[in-house]
């Protein structure tokens, strides 16, 4: 009996992983959701946060999805569809990050912290300390175990700076 159905199946699975991963560890771009909408697609989509709109379940900007199209693609060509968008959403903020949260800007490679900060504050928000209370809510979902989506969305409105 030959080995062949298995390792044909942990082939496939390798492909599909390495196909469905993004640059953004799925913790970290799952708790930055979390923070940002509780991880729910808002309704409406669109909120006016800080002289812009924000949309999505990440709160992109339209300025962030014109950045996020340099590394992600075409984003289906429109910022507010693209935020409507699960699959669009993650790519932006994939594609936002591959351009500013690479080494040679950060120094290291990126952690979640940067990504975190990076996503709030713009591309030098990962330097910025008015993003350190942003990374903090995302740090207690990181750890929160079984309570990871029991932020305290509440202090969102103290610690939201939105800079990018």
């Amino acid at each position: 009996m030959t080995n062949a159905p298995i390792t044909l199946f942990a082939a496939l699975l390798g492909c599909l992983a390495a196909v469905h991963a993004g640059y953004v560890p799925d913790d970290c771009m799952h708790c930055i959701c979390v923070v940002e909408t509780g991880c729910r697609m808002p309704d409406p989509l669109c909120h006016m946060d800080v002289g812009s709109l924000s949309c999505g379940p990440f709160q992109m900007k339209r300025n962030y999805w014109l950045d996020a199209r340099l590394k992600g693609g075409s984003l289906m060509n429109d910022w507010q569809t693209c935020s409507a968008s699960w699959t669009c959403s993650e790519q932006a903020v994939n594609g936002y990050m591959e351009r500013y949260a690479v080494q040679s800007r950060l120094g290291h490679s990126p952690t979640c912290e940067d990504f975190s900060r990076i996503h709030n504050g713009g591309p030098n928000g990962f330097k910025s300390p008015l993003t350190l209370g942003y990374w903090a809510l995302v740090k207690k979902c990181l750890t929160g175990g079984p309570e990871l989506n029991k932020v305290d969305l509440g202090q969102l409105t103290k610690n939201h700076t939105k800079l990018g």
